[in-house]
């Protein structure tokens, strides 16, 4: 069943420039049969929203700033979510924000069976990432928007712009969830290694290495053992992988 998905997107604290991208990753999870965003349009910085509202069909609800200093925009979209959670018409949200205000609207839609995304920037606080079943970064958006019109691959790219290194905690995490999933000769499926990864880290993500699979970002740290196996259906090659054995100094000294 396909997923009927709410984007609620916070106006005051999102970047309008890459909401083409945000449509197209959000349609990848789910059908966003509800796009409302909020804001107070009478204030100039929500200008540059304005001008794609219309071109992506998403409603813009008004909030006026009624006190200095707090944020009405927050508290109109936290009702919101409530009233459409109790209208029962979609079974997932996306919350559009970077703001860890809405860390506890994310945990309590979650505690009713919807199934939650957020995007954000990457300096949204960990306690809003983690409250989300998926959060991606609108960098990693960025950084497609910005390939597909330079048509530039990242190997030829000049400069790579918020890729993050791999490093032994990532490497760490991939090769512990390989380890509770593997059958007795140590051989899990990919597929079910990318979605515990997901649940163990909801930000964790093959494109903020710059890498658009899992496939290639595993082969990348030459960690790990890779076989395809024929699927019994005989459509596609199923991808499983295994730790690579680490041989110890002492070991390999004598072995010499």
């Amino acid at each position: 069943m396909d997923l009927k998905i709410a984007v609620l997107i916070d106006g005051d604290n999102i970047p309008s420039a890459y909401i083409k991208e945000m449509m197209e990753e959000i349609a990848k999870y789910g059908n966003p049969t509800l796009k409302r965003i909020y804001g107070d349009w009478t204030k100039p910085n929500l200008s540059k929203w304005k001008n794609v509202l219309l071109e992506n069909a998403i409603t813009p609800i008004q909030q006026y700033g009624y006190t200095t200093g707090k944020n009405a925009t927050d508290s109109a979209m936290i009702i919101d979510a409530m009233d459409i959670l109790y209208s029962e018409k979609v079974n997932g949200f996306c919350l559009v924000s970077s703001d860890s205000d809405f860390t506890r609207l994310a945990t309590r839609l979650r505690e009713a069976g919807m199934t939650v995304f957020g995007i954000g920037e990457k300096k949204t606080p960990e306690p809003f990432i983690v409250a989300c079943d998926k959060f991606i970064y609108i960098e990693i958006l960025k950084n497609q928007a910005e390939e597909n019109q330079t048509e530039i691959t990242r190997s030829e790219s000049p400069e790579t712009k918020n890729i993050d290194n791999i490093t032994p905690k990532v490497i760490k995490l991939i090769s512990a969830t390989v380890s509770d999933l593997a059958d007795d000769d140590g051989w899990a499926f990919l597929g079910d290694v990318g979605n515990l990864l997901q649940k163990k880290q909801p930000n964790f993500d093959s494109r903020n290495y710059g890498f658009q699979k899992l496939t290639p970002l595993i082969k990348s740290t030459q960690k790990f053992e890779i076989e395809q196996r024929e699927s019994p259906k005989g459509r596609f090659k199923l991808i499983y992988i295994k730790n690579k054995k680490q041989v110890r100094r002492g070991n390999a000294a004598k072995q010499k």
